[in-house]
């Protein structure tokens, strides 16, 4: 009969597996019952939300947060996909702070996708999704960072709105200084007619 660590050592294979696999995000379906409450008795992964988890060193503290924010981005990466397929991308706001290269933990990462339903979903450390019910911008106006759909760089100087360029000015002015071509806006301004966006925009240059 195996013993406790052996049985242990079974689990940690298969989170290993998962692991390797490069999944960060690890739904309830991924690990078996036994494998799931092993782990999670051993402190070896941690609950997210219902059904969900993150992988976890086992000496982690319960208030210890470093785990979640290392996990964070492939964490959502992995469950907007299963929640809304192809259907979401990031705000414009926290796509443009991604282009300028802030890619820190938000308290509340809107999401806007077809599917939304106005409603937050609570994780861990107070962060948190909130799920606009809204249009996407074209296919081509989306791109991927660590797997979260974003809007690109142009279309995200395009349609954040104008508060941002105050309250976020230094991403602002980071994500200006990347667009090297005027054409990468015009094509979006014209098509949609932005014609007071435009004028921010130059304003802003």
């Amino acid at each position: 009969m195996a013993t406790p660590g052996e049985k242990l050592a079974e689990s940690l294979v298969k989170l290993k597996d998962l692991q390797d696999n490069g999944f960060v995000g690890i739904k309830v379906s991924d690990l078996s019952r036994v494998h799931r409450e092993r782990l999670i008795g051993n402190g070896f992964i941690r609950e997210v939300l219902k059904g969900w988890y993150i992988s976890a060193p086992n000496e982690e503290h319960q208030g210890d947060s470093t785990s979640w924010y290392i996990s964070f981005w492939r964490f959502c990466a992995r469950y907007l996909e299963d929640r809304y397929g192809d259907d979401y991308c990031i705000s414009a706001e926290q796509s443009l702070m991604l282009q300028a290269g802030n890619n820190s933990i938000p308290r509340q990462l809107i999401i806007r996708s077809t599917k939304g339903n106005n409603l937050p979903t609570k994780l861990l450390f107070g962060t948190s999704i909130f799920v606009m019910k809204s249009p996407l911008p074209g296919k081509a106006e989306i791109d991927e960072w660590n797997g979260v759909r974003k809007v690109n760089l142009p279309s995200s100087l395009v349609h954040c709105t104008p508060s941002f360029f105050s309250k976020q000015s230094t991403d602002v002015r980071t994500a200006l200084s990347m667009i090297k071509d005027a054409s990468e806006l015009l094509r979006i301004l014209l098509d949609g007619g932005h014609s007071k966006i435009a004028g921010r925009l130059a304003g802003a240059y």
